[in-house]
């Protein structure tokens, strides 16, 4: 019986060779139609780096940038087979601008052939890409020592490089590390032994690929992410989704891991018809002898083997965003079917990748990879990464852009939270704001320093307050000399600041008051976070859109003077961007001159809209 299909990437630094690797292997088994090759020895001549000889890396480099620069860009896929195996291989770009686009092609692999220009030897980024394809769960490494010709086969120049991996390796966990020495544009070593290299007495990379063992999903527990309920007509419904990991057989007990729910499987639907058994990666419908409460996102079992099911669990980040990662702000987070509002609630410490050392970290930036806390809105069924990479794999995605924000991987569930339990209390919000007769709001008052807000909230509040409506003001300067006064204004803190400001005024809107909350909060993600703490229809933006140059005339507490000459790091306007609200509920304006004014304009749009009691 021929091994299973190997799915493997090439990855490394900057022109270590990796397309040229594959290219050169596809061409020594003759896996090259002829009109390919013809293209391939004309483009060679435009667009080569080799001369007169062909540049096999051009096979693999399909987009025209990637061609004339000389450099992978986005991740290439080629699918071939020998007598004794299928392979799909994934060539992902070396630059460190394209990690996210690495970093999805060794996600899907099972092996990693990692190449070293043996020139140079061990750089960052290869430093970088070891660290990836570790974390993402390839435990099988080819260190290829590539450009052997260029050093002249000499073997302790590839001596020198594997004893500088090996001492990296031990915090990697890779359960085999396979040395190889070659040279992909020559052809030493790749498909078969190099006369060039006598001393090398390890296999060459095709006959190691060939016959190297993978992991065998099938072995494991039985996992089966729905993603989607097959409901044709109305005598049929079924669960269809691919099979993580395990096998299902007609009549196996099935339990849905998030509500417990269980029956037997009645049917298992195929596309060529109806099946006994199914394994790994199989997709199929699942049909059940009971009607099952199941949809997309859940995740069916075996019930001897279930998952963690929790809304806390820690986890090691790839960052992929050019906007920092800082703990509070709200994402999206896809596991499986699920897609939920998720936050990073702490970051433990960002990997140094070269060194491996721990370092304490308020942030993570682009590439950076880091071990942090997660906060779900809701609890899902989850696994350990390194026990199933589908069912322990999630993104973060940016909810302004919908851009992918992170790649990260399930270490182990938080219990932090399992013994804290909602009180159930007898009196609601409902019930608390009928005893004053309003509706509850948070009026969020968002500007530059020195736009009005505080003076503008304090005049809404003395109106209120005449109408007999209870109220509170929470003010940024006011806030910051007791609840945040252990907090700076680095991006760091500021997030931080609007996340305790924001969970502050949600009890007391759950106190049935309205609540008058008067902050810079420079960032859309921090308002947008503050905004879905509470109903859709509680929260209330209110942008006082004044000038910065009108702000800096004014400077009531001459802070834009002393951050103009250097004196104030971080000031909103000066060297911090403010984020202008792009929907606000309100905005106050040049048509508003006179704070009172603008108060009794707002004052006027709550009366509007039935948050006030009559006079």
């Amino acid at each position: 019986m021929a091994p299973p299909a190997l799915r493997f990437l090439t990855c490394g630094s900057v022109d270590d060779g990796k397309s040229t690797l594959i290219g050169r292997l596809l061409y020594e088994r003759s896996l090259i139609c002829d009109d390919q090759l013809a293209n391939l020895e004309r483009d060679s001549k435009k667009f080569g780096t080799t001369g007169a000889a062909v540049d096999f890396a051009l096979l693999v480099d399909g987009l025209e940038a990637e061609r004339e620069q000389g450099i992978t860009i986005d991740v290439a896929y080629r699918y071939f087979s020998t007598d004794k195996r299928s392979f799909i291989v994934a060539d992902c770009p070396g630059h460190e601008q394209y990690t996210r686009n690495m970093a999805t092609g060794a996600s899907h692999c099972d092996l990693a052939v990692l190449l070293v220009d043996a020139r140079k030897g061990l750089l960052a980024q290869t430093h970088r890409h070891a660290n990836i394809v570790a974390l993402l769960g390839v435990r099988h490494v080819v260190l290829a020592v590539n450009k052997m010709d260029l050093v002249d086969y000499d073997r302790a120049a590839f001596a020198r490089i594997v004893a500088q991996f090996e001492a990296a390796r031990a915090a990697l966990n890779f359960l085999s590390v396979t040395p190889i020495p070659l040279s992909a544009r020559h052809g030493d070593n790749v498909c078969r032994p190099s006369a060039n290299m006598p001393w090398h007495d390890g296999p060459d990379l095709l006959g190691f690929l060939e016959t190297v063992d993978v992991e065998d999903r099938a072995a494991r527990p039985l996992r089966f992410p729905v993603q989607w309920v097959n409901r044709p007509d109305a005598d049929f419904r079924g669960l269809a989704g691919t099979l993580a990991s395990g096998c299902v057989a007609k009549g196996d007990e099935i339990v849905v891991a998030a509500s417990g729910g269980r029956s037997r499987v009645a049917r298992i639907v195929a596309m060529g018809g109806d099946l006994d058994r199914a394994e790994a990666p199989d997709s199929v419908t699942l049909v059940f002898a009971d009607e099952i409460d199941a949809s997309r996102g859940d995740l069916l079992c075996d019930p001897r083997h279930r998952p963690e099911v929790a809304d806390q669990f820690a986890a090691d980040l790839i960052w992929m965003s050019e906007e920092a990662l800082y703990p509070g702000r709200s994402y999206l987070l896809k596991c499986g079917g699920n897609c939920l509002p998720a936050s990073v609630t702490e970051i433990k410490y960002r990997l140094d990748v070269e060194t491996q050392a721990q370092i304490a970290a308020k942030k993570l930036g682009l590439n950076e990879i880091g071990f942090c806390n997660l906060a779900l809105s809701r609890p899902i069924a989850f696994d350990a990464y390194a026990d199933n990479r589908v069912t322990g794999g999630f993104i973060l995605i940016d909810r302004a852009t919908h851009g992918v924000a992170a790649a990260g991987v399930i270490r182990f569930a938080l219990r932090r939270a399992q013994n804290v339990h909602p009180q159930a209390l007898s009196l609601d919000k409902a019930r608390r704001a009928a005893l004053k007769r309003q509706k509850p709001a948070l009026l969020w008052f968002t500007g530059l320093s020195g736009a009005g807000k505080s003076t503008i909230a304090n005049l809404v509040e003395v109106a209120l307050a005449r109408r007999g409506v209870h109220t509170a003001l929470l003010d940024g300067d006011n806030v910051r000399h007791g609840l945040n006064k252990d907090l700076g204004f680095t991006e760091a803190d500021r997030v931080e600041n609007i996340r305790r400001v924001g969970e502050v005024a949600k009890l007391m809107l759950d106190a049935g008051l309205i609540v008058l909350c008067a902050f810079i909060s420079p960032f859309a993600a921090e308002r947008r976070m503050a905004r879905e703490l509470v109903a859709r229809d509680e929260f209330v933006e209110i942008f006082i859109d004044t000038p910065l140059a009108t702000c800096i005339a004014r400077d009531p507490k001459g802070l834009y003077q002393k951050a103009l000459a250097g004196q104030i790091k971080n000031f909103t306007g000066v060297d911090q961007a403010y984020e202008r609200p792009e929907a606000a509920d309100i905005v106050i304006g040049a048509d508003c001159v006179e704070a009172q004014q603008a108060a009794d304009r707002i004052v006027g749009w709550l009366d509007a809209r039935g948050f006030l009691a009559p006079d």
